[in-house]
């Protein structure tokens, strides 16, 4: 049999965004578009009043502290009822964010299920794609668990994304204003840096998001491999559940078996290798975390021992460092999470290209002539049929079937039986010649096993 390339795939080193923009398209398509853009805006504002109130927190720390520092014990009372009002409506801020981003989580697996479930149904397509090699596998995994992980970790990631960028913004300032000015005094030599707590903080965590990339970047591929080997097992489950009666028939227990501790093995191995990238990457997170409980303190203390600050100041630099430095450092604490999300988004992304681009994939061949007579006569002329695993043709030139006729088609396994019937259906149209047939309503097309779609 004639062999063809089966329809465009997104090969898994593909630009990043190539499959942001095909995820980006379904998603101005989509109905909930204007819900999301909505539920967002207002995620932004709860954001930036959460900063706002951080920014006052952080000045809170200077007055309780020189308070602690001074022994002022009405001071000290004073400041904890103001603590407890910041408190409060920040407390109020994060859980209407915590509502927003369920919200926002829920819209997007809506839009994203639905887009990809239009897509596969459209008439024939879901046929052509699950006859179109590797990537018409498990599409059930890709539109339920990958569009609902895809979804969430969207969510998170672009939340924390933009909130850890909405605090850099608000507490660079604060941090500049408290570094600057200072002198060092280094072997008979001064020189001042302006500002040097927050070059101090980019310094830390540009170092270490580059470590962590440099090591955690090889749980993109290994996770994509994951999901993969896990979408192949759990359709061989589902084969196994479904053909249970026939397997217990033929007494096959054992040889099904051994298929499936074949996949679980597979499985296993690729989850020993994220376990290994995973532990390279807690090298380098942890011990990043470790040197940070004393990091900010170091940052801020020549500019207490020379006497520029009170203790409350200290530790006002000190969370204005920890803030700065935490929004800095997000790319370090997400990176396995990034890399999953990665992963998921190559999983979508290859899976819808390939629905979308499966009709124009075929459309450019050549297509079988249909015909519908008004007798009772089934004709076959010069008939050749192709699929995306190859071709056959009938050895007869010319077939005339009329009603009540039985006719036996023959053929060694595999020369193309099952798509003589799948073209007839219309499934697999593209080839050569011309197939005159009843009137539509006439023909019963009977698949195997038989089904009937189900009433709304």
């Amino acid at each position: 049999m004639d062999k063809r390339m089966s329809p465009t795939e997104i090969p898994p080193e593909a630009k990043l965004l190539d499959q942001v923009k095909t995820m980006r398209r379904a998603f101005w398509a989509s109905p909930v578009c204007t819900r999301v853009i909505v539920l967002v805006a207002a995620s932004i504002a709860v954001v930036v009043a959460t900063a706002v109130g951080q920014v006052i927190l952080n000045r809170w720390n200077k007055p309780f502290f020189d308070a602690i520092e001074r022994r002022d014990l009405d001071t000290f009372f004073h400041q904890l009822v103001v603590f407890v009002e910041i408190a409060g409506v920040l407390l109020l801020f994060n859980i209407t964010q915590t509502w927003l981003n369920q919200m926002v989580r829920l819209k997007l697996r809506e839009g994203l299920t639905l887009d990809l479930i239009g897509e596969w149904m459209k008439p024939g397509r879901a046929f052509r794609v699950a006859n179109a090699g590797a990537i018409g596998v498990n599409p059930d995994q890709r539109m339920q668990q990958d569009a609902q992980h895809l979804a969430n970790l969207s969510t998170d990631l672009g939340f924390g994304l933009l909130q850890a960028s909405i605090l850099l913004v608000s507490f660079i300032g604060v941090l500049w204003s408290l570094s600057s000015g200072f002198i060092f005094h280094v072997g008979g030599t001064s020189f001042a840096i302006p500002g040097y707590m927050v070059w101090a903080a980019f310094i830390f965590a540009g170092t270490a998001s580059c470590l962590s990339w440099l090591v955690g970047r090889s749980q993109i591929t290994i996770n994509t491999e994951r999901y993969a080997r896990e979408a192949d097992f759990r359709f061989s489950l589902m084969r196994v559940n479904e053909h249970v009666d026939a397997i217990a028939i033929a007494g096959g227990e054992a040889e099904e078996k051994r298929r499936l501790e074949v996949d679980v093995a597979s499985i296993l191995a690729v989850t020993r290798r994220i376990f290994g990238a995973q532990l390279r990457l807690a090298w380098v997170v942890d011990g990043y975390g470790w040197f940070m409980v004393v990091g900010p303190i170091l940052v801020a203390a020549p500019v207490y021992f020379a006497g520029n600050i009170s203790f409350g100041g200290l530790m006002m630099a000190v969370g204005a460092f920890t803030q700065v430095h935490s929004s800095l450092r997000w790319f370090i604490n997400n990176i396995e999470v990034i890399a999953d999300w990665r992963a998921t988004l190559l999983r979508v992304a290859d899976f819808r290209n390939a629905l979308v681009s499966t009709d124009p994939e075929f459309d450019q061949d050549r297509h079988i002539e249909f015909s519908e007579n008004s007798g009772d006569h089934l004709t076959f002329d010069a008939i050749e049929m192709k699929c995306p695993t190859g071709s056959a043709r009938l050895t007869e030139p010319h077939v005339t079937i009329r009603a009540g006729e039985r006719v036996l088609i023959t053929g060694e396994p595999g020369v193309g039986k099952t798509l003589l019937f799948r073209t007839i259906a219309g499934l697999l149209p593209w080839g050569s010649g011309r197939i005159d047939m009843p009137p539509r309503e006439t023909v019963a097309l009977v698949p195997a096993p038989p089904t009937c779609p189900r009433a709304s």
